[in-house]
């Protein structure tokens, strides 16, 4: 939502946003979708002036329409393919991770959803040189189980130390520092001051329910548009700076089917545009240890339903498992 303000274009000065403040017309939509003859009267102002006014604010501020083909060449070239350090898991994803859209790794706790977070902040960190912000709000993040991920992937030491100072690690333990992480990078990518520190290409949250969890439920209404205002400010980030998104989520049970679906319910749904479910199968006499099953939910691109299996390595890293609301948050 623009603002009035005096020098937005010819014609706005000081006392003419002030007089159409005075009579309820505060923004650019508020301007062009008045009636310009009941304002001039009301405001004692030119109405061929407003009128002049009008055509800028809508030259300046309306939408274009975009043909097809240029929109596709748009995204060719801001979309970028990050791998997730898994080549099963990359297959499953087409790829990898894309840019400009957010990803959703749901599961029950052990299921592995930060075992993968973390192979993701090494594979991008390693091999693309590129920073990462992970958001870490269960306290999952392992520092030493990461270096241990590094040191598999390289073996200069100081290769493996350059990658650890380009994963930028924040603890958010509430949905309020959760956006305010997420508030502080948008202004340093809006105002370019990140080439101190190198380009960020990939956003790793985990997780998302363990922040929202506590405000559902019970007589906390203002709960699902705080979610919202998380989901708008992860959609836009991916979309204006080209950013993938990795969300963690938690599952619950379907009361009608038994089957695993994600927390959060319907309106989160939308968020994601990609969604893969992780599960522990337990061990069998062919394979001794359990195994971890990565199964497509959603994509945009991959039919939905295939899996594949995951090798995450023998060192398990614990997950928290957030309370529900039902347990009385």
């Amino acid at each position: 939502m623009v603002l009035l303000r005096a020098g937005l274009c010819p014609g706005l000065s000081r006392a003419t946003v002030q007089l159409l403040g005075a009579n309820g017309v505060r923004t650019v939509v508020d301007f062009v979708s008045s009636d310009l003859e009941d304002v001039a009267q009301k405001c004692s102002l030119s109405y061929k002036a407003l009128v002049a006014v009008r055509r800028v604010l809508l030259a300046q501020f309306s939408a274009f329409p975009t043909n097809g083909a240029d929109l596709y060449e748009e995204l060719k070239s801001s979309t970028a393919i990050l791998p997730t350090g898994n080549p099963s898991l990359d297959q499953l994803l087409d790829s990898g991770l894309y840019t400009g859209e957010v990803t959703e790794l749901m599961g029950a706790p052990g299921s592995g959803k930060t075992q993968v977070c973390l192979g993701v902040a090494a594979s991008v960190s390693l091999a693309l040189k590129q920073h990462v912000l992970f958001l870490d709000s269960t306290a999952g993040f392992t520092a030493s189980r990461l270096y241990q991920m590094l040191q598999a992937q390289a073996g200069d030491k100081e290769e493996q130390l350059e990658a650890l100072q380009r994963i930028q690690v924040v603890r958010v333990f509430n949905i309020y520092e959760m956006l305010s992480a997420l508030q502080e990078l948008r202004d340093r990518l809006s105002q370019q001051v990140v080439s101190n520190v190198g380009p960020f290409k990939i956003v790793v949250i985990d997780s998302v329910s363990a922040v929202i969890y506590p405000l559902l439920g019970g007589k906390q209404s203002e709960g699902l548009a705080i979610m919202m205002q998380l989901a708008r400010e992860l959609k836009t980030l991916a979309r204006e700076f080209s950013l993938a998104v990795v969300v963690t989520n938690q599952v619950t049970r379907d009361s009608s089917t038994s089957s695993l679906k994600p927390a959060l319910g319907r309106s989160w749904s939308f968020v994601p545009s990609t969604r893969v479910l992780l599960e522990s199968k337990e061990a069998t006499w062919e394979k001794a240890t359990a195994q971890r099953v990565a199964s497509l939910a959603k994509s945009p691109r991959q039919p939905t339903g295939i899996q594949v299996e995951l090798d995450l390595g023998n060192s398990d890293v614990q997950e928290l498992s957030p309370a529900t609301p039902a347990q009385g948050l």
